[in-house]
């Protein structure tokens, strides 16, 4: 009996464990959809709310690395300055892997179709649960060649 009672326990437990990943999982799908809404709306601003509003921020491209919210906004605007730069942006999920109760790592793909061309590629997004939030606290994009 007092086997079958922790059994038990542990079936809740990796139940409720699972539900919660699994709502984690869902909202940070949501933000993603979110921010592409944002994008194909021309919002830059609020593209990057799902990012963390910290000076801790990493983003990773193809010029190196860039620390802060306030510079990842401005290099956005910088390189993508009306919606023909911008263009329709879809994005996609490959994978993502709980790391712990309040880390994520996703792996996705971005694609981007204009008048001109149609540039795409991959990103690795790493996300914390700060003060009760999903946010994206590193973000490694590359293009396809």
């Amino acid at each position: 009996m007092k086997f079958f009672l922790s059994y038990l326990v542990l079936l809740l437990v990796g139940s409720s464990l699972s539900a919660q990943e699994d709502a984690d999982f869902v909202t940070i799908r949501a933000s993603i959809l979110k921010q592409q809404d944002d994008w194909n709306r021309g919002d830059i601003p609020a593209f990057m709310e799902v990012y963390w509003k910290s000076e801790n921020l990493q983003f990773i491209g193809a010029t190196g690395v860039t620390k802060g919210w306030q510079q990842t906004l401005d290099n956005y605007k910088r390189r993508y300055p009306d919606r023909d730069a911008m263009g329709q942006l879809t994005f996609g999920i490959v994978s993502m892997e709980k790391l712990s109760k309040k880390s994520v790592f996703l792996v996705g793909t971005w694609d981007l179709k204009r008048k001109n061309d149609a540039p795409g590629g991959y990103f690795v997004l790493i996300w914390k649960k700060i003060k009760g939030k999903w946010v994206i606290t590193a973000d490694h994009t590359s293009a396809r060649p």
